[in-house]
């Protein structure tokens, strides 16, 4: 979830040929490739296209590894972001995964479905012990480890402009922790900004609310939309109401705009300055850096407000990417050799990976977050603190019921925003939620971890 360069109309017809004869082994690596892999055993990987430097990083962390050793050859397939899940979707009907792949999802579905291969056999035991307790939580279902990760991106966090802070009187070094002090931030930016100019952008479409305000939901309320053991919904609460009236009150006074300026997932509405302040994951600042280096120096970013001020629970989810086995690859050791060479060894084969992304995205192990800390490029970025240690600490993880359910809520915080009576709102929301629990047979089924 975060901004993607995509390949040109001509690379994308000429990855999906290539790719259609992907799957484990290696039917689609090029004769370059075929060359250099010789007689060693080949496993192939894919990736999805991400930004312009993250490509560069996978292909080479590949080449590295390839070069590092002479027993296993690693073909690196980019998938174009936009045909991701079809490519999925196609190559587990066929059977035709690839041995390694990233993944963004809970593991609680595929680990159950059998799609992902058990790491407690095939990497050490000190490296899946190197991981952060919120890393651990994300891999493990039922006590076994399914996927090793590279990153923890939280999904939400405040970005504010600070000369525009000074323009207005208010303090550039000090951005609102609570609804109220938002509220008044706003009151205040709004006499000081252009015509056509918001105090503030948001989530704006029941599909960004459904899976960008899971932190908020659970941090007013102290529970999810759906009971611990995912027997009924559970919406019927004033705190979700009163969710609803904070982006219904967002609206009504004009702090934030009636459509959206733009995709959550995108800084350029904040970049060309048509807002003071912007709510979007970690990564956001990686693309203000890159497309709108001009506001580096006057862009703070800090934990979004919650409703009390209080911010040692944060509002936001943990986004994340691991690299999982495929349950039917032929190769398991070469599988995780791989894996534990790129993300499970040597610190510095990560270092150059969050340098890179501008230091938005916390690390994994926290040998890797000390080995980036100290990396001389990060007296340059202040933020970098804030994330790793302000914001993903605080952070949920990704709740791993249906996405039906995340909808469901997310319609009701649409509803509610533009002007529709909260309860009823939820009471709907909650009809949709006991729907799919009926459905699914989701009873007893909630993750024991």
């Amino acid at each position: 979830m975060k901004r993607r360069t995509l390949l040109s109309a001509a690379g994308l017809s000429a990855t999906a040929t290539s790719l259609a004869a992907c799957g484990s082994g290696t039917p689609g690596q090029s004769k370059d490739d075929a060359d250099a892999a010789g007689d060693r055993t080949q496993i192939e990987f894919w990736h999805r296209t991400f930004t312009p430097f993250e490509n560069e990083w996978y292909a080479d962390i590949v080449k590295q590894y390839n070069d590092a050793q002479d027993t296993y050859f690693v073909t690196d397939v980019e998938v174009p972001a936009d045909a991701w899940e079809q490519r999925v979707k196609s190559a587990q009907a066929a059977g035709t995964m690839p041995d390694v792949y990233t993944d963004p999802s809970t593991m609680d579905e595929g680990a159950r479905l059998g799609q992902f291969l058990a790491l407690d056999d095939l990497l050490d035991a000190e490296q899946l012990d190197d991981l952060t307790d919120q890393a651990k939580e994300l891999v493990t279902v039922d006590g076994k480890v399914y996927g090793y990760p590279l990153l923890l991106e939280p999904q939400s966090a405040l970005f504010w402009n600070k000369e525009m802070f000074e323009e207005a009187g208010l303090d550039p070094e000090k951005p609102p922790t609570s609804w109220d002090e938002l509220y008044e931030t706003c009151e205040k930016l709004l006499p000081a900004l252009p015509d056509g100019t918001f105090a503030l952008t948001t989530a704006g479409d029941q599909d960004t609310f459904a899976w960008a305000t899971v932190g908020q939901q659970y941090q007013v309320s102290g529970h999810f939309p759906i009971t611990d053991d995912w027997s009924e919904a559970d919406t019927d609460d004033p705190k979700y109401e009163e969710l609803l009236g904070f982006y219904k009150t967002l609206r009504e006074k004009g702090y934030i705009p009636k459509q959206p300026l733009g995709p959550y997932v995108e800084a350029k509405a904040y970049g060309e300055k048509k807002c003071a302040m912007m709510t979007s994951g970690s990564w956001a600042f990686s693309e203000i850096a890159s497309d709108y280096e001009e506001l580096l120096d006057s862009t703070g970013i800090a934990p979004f407000p919650t409703s009390d001020g209080d911010l040692s629970d944060s509002v936001a989810t943990l986004g994340n990417f691991k690299w999982v086995i495929d349950a039917k690859t032929e190769q398991p050791e070469a599988a995780a050799d791989f894996v534990s060479w790129c993300l499970a060894g040597d610190v510095e084969n990560l270092v150059p990976f969050f340098v890179g992304t501008q230091f938005t995205k916390a690390p994994a192990r926290p040998s890797v977050a000390d080995a980036v800390q100290a990396a001389p490029e990060a007296d340059d970025a202040p933020w970098s603190a804030v994330v790793s240690e302000d914001i993903a600490p605080a952070s949920i993880s990704n709740p791993s019921y249906p996405w039906d359910i995340l909808l469901a809520m997310g319609k009701a915080l649409e509803k509610g925003m533009n002007g529709e009576d909260p309860a009823a709102a939820l009471k709907a929301a909650g009809t949709e939620i006991q729907k799919v629990i009926d459905r699914e047979e989701l009873a007893g089924k909630a993750p024991q971890d």
